[in-house]
C-alpha cells in the first residue's frame, strides 16, 4: 500500500511528501525534472526501487514546488528556494540529518544543500546528474542554449503522450504498460507550460563553483549510455568534489529505477553502510555581504564625534534589522562597515539592497559586495578566502551600488534578480581576474 501523502509548509507554499521505511539512516530522495509522489506507486519498477531503498533507510520523497501534488507557483523557483523546501520537508518528517539522493536535475540541488548545510547532510548521492546544464568551455558535452530551447519546444508539442521516454528509459520503450504509465506520470506531474518553465529554469543551473565546497561523503552514479546527460558530466563533478566516488554503470537508462536499478541499490546500500556517524562541519558554503558607508571620514569630520556616534548607532540598527529580516546573521561590525552571512545568495543580494534603502533616510549612502564561497567556521565567526573576496568586491563598488561575484550571479538563477555586467577586475590580494556584476535594484526590491 502506498504511504500517506502529507504536506510541509515552506513559507506560504505546501510541499507534498511521503515517508517510507524505518531504516537506521534517513535518505531524502530529490526527483529530477518533474514528479508525482502518488503516481510513482502505480509503476512496479518504481515501487520495487522505493521499497528496496526503504529496507535500509527511512526514505523521504517529495514533489518540488510547482510540480506533482505540491502547490503550483506562478514562477518556477531557483535552487535556493528549493533548498528551503527540502529543509521544510525534513523538519516536517522529523529528520535532523539525512543523506541526499538526487537524480538528474535533483543532483545540483543536493550539491548546493550539502555544501550549505553539512550539519544536515550526512552524504551526497547523485544519479545521471550534472553541475551545469548548458554547454560551456568546460562542459562541451552539454547541449547549446539553442538546442535546449528546441528540446523544450518539442517536449511541449508532445505533452500528453510518453514525452521524453525514448531518451530517459529506452530499455522500456517496448513495454506498453510502462509507456502508458510514463505518459500518465508526466501529465499528473505538470502541465505543458509548467514543464517548459522547469526546463528553462534547468538551463540556468550552474553549481560548478560550489563543487569544491562539498565536504560530505559523495557517491556519483552515472550510466555510461545515458542519452539525457552524458557521463562526462559526472566525471567533471568527480574531479571537482573532494574525495567523491564515481561509479560508472553499464546501462542506457537515465532513470535510476529501470535497467540499472539493482546495481544502483547495491552501490547506495554499500555507500550508506560505510558513512561516518559524526558530522564534520568546520567548513560551510556561505554568502557573505560587506557594506560600508561611502565618504565616512568626511561625514565624521563634518558631524563631530557625538553626532557621528549617533549616526553610526542608527546605521547599525537599521542594517541589523535587514540582516534579520532576510535570515542572515551579523558576523562582524567595525566602525562604518558590517559583515553578514546568509545561507542563500538570493537572500543575501536582496538583503544588501534593502540595507542601502534602510539607511537612506539617515542621510547615509553605502556600497556593498556579495560573494559565495567556502568559509571556515570559527565559533560564531567566519574566516577564509571567501570572506576576503567579499570585502574586496565591496571595495570596488560605487556609491549606492551592490556588486556581486560571478559565483553569486550563477547561483541565483530563477530568483528573478537581474544584473549589469561590470567586467573583469583585479581584487587586491586575490589571485586572478574576477568578473563582477551590479545588481539591478529595481528588481531586487521585496
Amino acid at each position: 500500500m502506498p504511504p500517506q501523502t502529507r504536506y510541509a509548509k515552506s513559507g506560504d507554499v505546501s510541499i507534498a511528501y511521503q515517508v517510507v521505511g524505518e531504516g537506521p539512516r534517513d535518505l531524502v530522495l530529490v526527483p529530477g525534472w518533474i514528479s508525482n509522489v502518488e503516481v510513482f506507486w502505480e509503476e512496479p519498477s518504481a515501487v520495487r526501487f522505493l521499497e528496496s531503498l526503504a529496507r535500509f533507510s527511512r526514505v523521504i520523497l517529495f514533489d518540488k514546488r510547482g510540480t506533482g501534488l505540491s502547490d503550483r507557483v506562478p514562477d518556477m523557483p531557483g535552487l535556493e528556494t528549493r533548498m528551503d523546501d527540502v529543509r521544510a520537508v525534513m523538519d516536517a518528517a522529523g529528520s535532523e540529518r539525512a543523506a541526499l539522493f538526487g537524480y538528474s536535475e535533483g543532483g545540483p540541488l543536493c550539491v548546493l544543500f550539502a555544501a550549505t548545510y553539512p550539519d544536515r547532510a550526512s552524504a551526497l548521492i547523485t544519479h545521471g546528474s550534472y553541475a551545469r546544464r548548458i554547454r560551456s568551455s568546460d562542459s562541451p558535452w552539454m547541449p547549446s542554449a539553442e538546442e535546449w530551447e528546441r528540446f523544450i519546444e518539442s517536449t511541449v508539442r508532445g505533452w500528453g503522450g510518453p514525452v521524453g521516454l525514448a531518451e530517459r528509459a529506452p530499455s522500456r520503450m517496448r513495454d506498453q504498460a510502462f509507456v502508458q504509465w510514463w505518459a500518465r506520470f508526466t501529465r499528473m506531474s505538470a502541465s505543458p507550460a509548467s514543464s517548459a518553465q522547469v526546463l528553462r529554469m534547468n538551463a540556468q543551473i550552474d553549481v560548478r563553483h560550489v563543487l569544491p565546497s562539498v565536504r560530505v561523503p559523495t557517491l556519483l552514479l552515472h550510466p555510461t549510455g545515458d542519452r539525457v546527460v552524458p557521463v562526462e558530466a559526472s566525471r567533471y563533478m568527480a574531479e571537482h568534489i573532494p574525495g567523491a566516488k564515481l561509479v560508472e554503470l553499464p546501462g542506457i537508462d537515465h532513470l535510476p529505477f529501470t535497467d540499472n536499478a539493482e546495481q544502483v541499490l547495491r552501490e547506495i546500500r554499500s555507500f550508506l553502510g560505510e558513512l561516518p556517524t559524526e558530522a564534520e562541519s568546520d567548513r560551510v558554503l556561505a554568502t557573505v555581504v560587506f557594506t560600508d558607508i561611502v565618504g565616512s571620514t568626511e561625514q565624521a569630520v563634518a558631524l563631530g564625534d557625538r553626532r557621528w556616534r549617533e549616526l553610526l548607532g542608527g546605521f547599525h540598527a537599521a542594517v541589523r534589522r535587514e540582516v534579520g529580516r532576510f535570515r542572515g546573521r551579523e558576523i562582524d561590525s567595525a566602525g562604518d562597515g558590517v559583515l553578514a552571512a546568509f545561507d542563500g545568495p538570493a537572500r543575501a543580494v536582496r538583503a544588501a539592497c534593502a540595507m542601502g534603502e534602510a539607511v537612506r533616510s539617515l542621510g547615509v549612502t553605502v556600497r556593498a559586495g556579495v560573494h559565495t564561497g567556502e568559509c571556515e567556521v570559527l565559533g560564531n565567526k567566519l574566516a577564509g578566502i571567501a570572506v576576503h573576496i567579499g570585502a574586496r568586491v565591496a571595495s570596488v563598488a560605487g556609491p549606492d551600488e551592490v556588486l556581486v561575484s560571478s559565483t553569486v550571479r550563477d547561483l541565483v538563477a530563477g530568483s528573478g534578480l537581474a544584473f549589469a555586467d561590470r567586467g573583469l577586475h583585479t581584487l587586491k590580494g586575490v589571485p586572478g581576474d574576477w568578473h563582477l556584476f551590479a545588481v539591478d535594484r529595481r528588481v531586487a526590491a521585496v
